[in-house]
């Protein structure tokens, strides 16, 4: 039987089970916290960022991920602080500036950032790197036919060569892709595995 474990999450008396994460918790509670890389089907990640909080234990306050701290007795936690909101907004403001939709386009808007201050330069097909894709694949489907490629601005994910033959017929990783990159490579590789006819008569 799983110990429960009271904290408190934004002035609220929250009730968990050992083991669960703050933002599990919080979204049981009804609390929302924002985040692109989070998905309970699969192992915690912590790279988008946008889940921090503040938590406190005695008189220490300190910002961790939600998506991967574990719920501890007694743990305040705050999810909308000044510090906590102003590190949302920079990351959701220099995102937005490669991946300008899905959801950063969503977030942009909520968070009023109407122009990004940030110029980078927008792929074809924009990736939020959020990496949902790539680790869908491996844990779930255990294929590891999507992979990242390239460091720093130039990150994206990538179909893996002789591994995603069954990509067009799978196609499971476009519900966790809202960015569109996903539907992108899986239809280029369509295109090249099978080429258009080309008529015998000229």
């Amino acid at each position: 039987m799983m110990k429960n474990i009271s904290l408190t999450i934004d002035g609220k008396n929250v009730s968990a089970e050992e083991g669960m994460t703050i933002i599990q918790a919080a979204q049981q509670a009804g609390i929302a916290i924002p985040s692109l890389c989070h998905d309970d089907r699969l192992k915690p990640y912590g790279a988008c960022r946008l889940c921090m909080v503040e938590i406190a234990k005695g008189s220490r306050k300190r910002l961790v991920a939600s998506c991967c701290y574990p719920v501890e007795e007694g743990l305040v936690v705050n999810t909308k602080t000044e510090k906590v909101e102003n590190i949302r907004k920079m990351l959701i403001e220099l995102s937005s500036a490669g991946c300008p939709v899905g959801s950063y386009a969503t977030l942009a808007k909520e968070y009023d950032i109407k122009e990004s201050r940030f110029k980078l330069k927008t792929p074809e097909t924009p990736c939020d790197l959020c990496g949902l894709c790539v680790r869908y694949c491996a844990e779930i489907k255990k294929k590891n036919a999507v992979c990242f490629v390239g460091r720093g601005v130039d990150r994206t994910v990538a179909l893996v060569p002789g591994a995603s033959d069954g990509c067009s017929s799978c196609r499971e990783c476009f519900d966790v892709c809202d960015a569109g990159k996903m539907v992108y490579l899986v239809d280029m590789l369509q295109e090249i595995s099978c080429p258009p006819l080309k008529s015998k008569f000229y």
